[in-house]
């Protein structure tokens, strides 16, 4: 045959509606003059259910003057494929690595928007994959790259992305088909006709040209408290470190009161009285904040109890008004979280007390399902989160202040500035709770230690170094081949 198939390959995630964008294509092409066949390849383990779809359209015309039917591929083959359908950026980047798009055929048609993947998610440090870097990689290897952030135009037209892919891909005309045969199949459907065409439509027409953003209002605090903090803020501090102050200071406020973040600020002026230096002063801004705002089961329950949050999950499932909405949480605080929650001396007498811990553990060795929004759900959680107004009376607080003032002095006494910024941003091993907080604890003991047996002789890359090998794996195996290597072991 003289003619060979057109070659689609869509790559999108469990919920999206991939199926239904390759059921589309089909029925488009079997109502317009084509043969197809489509197949899917699921990958239920990655990225809640990437899966391949493959379409695969050949002219009937051509096939029936010839006699003859045409053998269809079950699976795209790298450099083998006209056109990629992304349901978003990493899974484009996914259909670039495989070699399924290449700049002498292949259509890219892609969303912009970012769903992280699993690696990046669990990641000990930043793991995020850069996202410019990732599109300009997909615009030098496709013939053609159509991309914009699909989810805003789904969600500002009430359709799913399935629907604004569509449109994007009628839009490029890679395909032999008009914009009304496309229309027309989703009216064949029969399901969700209208919220799909107007996704559709949304596709079709592009990126729509973002409203410019008001720049933000200064924070203007209608409590004394707030004014007064926020006044010490600008005539104390450097204007290269105010936002970052003023934002740990709001996040100090809702953590847990005034009080607290005008401790805040204490710490920090005790410690930067004898550096000054822009960088040291702006990094410690950002991590003593997130240090002070460690996570515990008090602030777990506030997080979960907040009408916003639970507005916000109103609107992410699209729940009407006449609509009941449940939210089941699983939890399963170990005893060392209850212990965390206990005031100071009880606290210990429970961790050190054999048969007071097996009687905990009897309530705490199974998870639990807790309804946040049922009556004794949100009353269970609320009550929890109620004992912010005693957070500085736990263990938890106890052991967490401990350890913020022996950072804050190892801060202090370091030289040159350069590695008092480093020993700074080690608080960025230290993160979330339960045994998620005692890995990045273990690891930012082990590089502490370190640190004082080599003192101020430590170099800052040295010690930069380390805090990367921590973040590398959660078993902490290249620390210690870099502490070994550094001869710190």
């Amino acid at each position: 045959m003289s003619a060979t198939p057109i070659k689609i390959a869509i790559l999108a995630m469990g919920g999206e509606g991939g199926g239904v964008l390759a059921d589309w294509i089909v029925d488009l092409a079997e109502h317009n003059g084509f043969l197809a066949q489509t197949t899917s390849v699921p990958g239920v383990a990655q990225r809640t259910g990437a899966t391949i779809y493959y379409v695969e359209l050949f002219p009937a015309q051509q096939a029936a003057a010839e006699g003859l039917a045409p053998v269809l591929a079950l699976m795209p083959l790298p450099g083998d494929v006209d056109i990629v359908l992304a349901s978003e950026l990493m899974e484009a980047g996914r259909a670039v690595q495989r070699g399924l798009v290449t700049p002498d055929r292949t259509t890219l048609v892609c969303s912009t928007h970012r769903v992280y993947a699993i690696a990046e998610r669990i990641a000990l440090g930043d793991g995020r994959v850069d996202a410019i870097s990732l599109l300009g990689h997909a615009h030098a290897v496709a013939k053609c790259l159509i991309g914009f952030d699909m989810a805003r135009l789904a969600e500002s037209s009430g359709s799913v992305i399935s629907a604004v892919l569509f449109g994007a891909l009628a839009a490029t005309q890679a395909l032999p088909f008009t914009r009304a045969q496309f229309e027309e199949t989703i009216e064949r459907g029969g399901i969700g006709t209208q919220s799909s065409l107007a996704g559709f439509a949304a596709g079709f027409a592009g990126p729509r040209p973002e409203a410019p953003v008001a720049p933000a209002a200064p924070m203007v605090p209608r409590d004394a408290r707030g004014r007064t903090l926020l006044d010490r803020i600008m005539s104390r501090h450097p204007a290269a470190a105010r936002a970052l102050l003023v934002e740990g200071v709001k996040r100090l406020v809702d953590y847990q009161d005034f009080d607290y973040a005008a401790l805040y600020l204490d710490r920090i002026e005790a410690t930067l009285a004898r550096h000054q230096n822009e960088t040291l002063h702006a990094d410690l801004a950002r991590h003593l904040a997130l240090w002070m705002s460690y996570e515990d089961t008090i602030r777990v329950a506030d997080l979960k109890t907040r009408d916003t949050r639970l507005s916000r999950v109103r609107a992410e499932v699209r729940a009407t008004n006449e609509q009941l909405l449940s939210i089941q949480e699983y939890l399963h605080p170990r005893l060392e979280e209850v212990c965390d929650t206990l005031p100071v001396a009880l606290g210990h007498w429970l961790l050190r007390t054999p048969w007071a811990r097996k009687c905990v553990e009897l309530f705490t060795s199974r998870g639990r399902v807790v309804q946040t929004n049922s009556v004794s759900g949100y009353l269970l959680l609320s009550g929890i989160a109620a004992l912010r107004r005693w957070r500085r009376g736990t263990l938890r607080y106890h052991v967490e202040n401990e350890r913020i003032e022996a950072w804050l002095r190892e801060i202090e006494q370091a030289a040159p500035p350069a590695l008092a910024v480093e020993i700074v941003r080690c608080q960025r091993l230290i993160k979330g709770y339960g045994e998620t907080h005692e890995r990045g604890w273990r690891n930012f003991e082990l590089i502490r230690l370190a640190r004082q047996r080599a003192g101020n002789e430590m170099a800052p890359t040295t010690l930069h170094e380390l805090a990367e090998a921590a973040l590398a794996d959660e078993a902490g195996e290249r620390l210690e081949e870099a502490l070994e290597r550094h001869a710190l072991a």
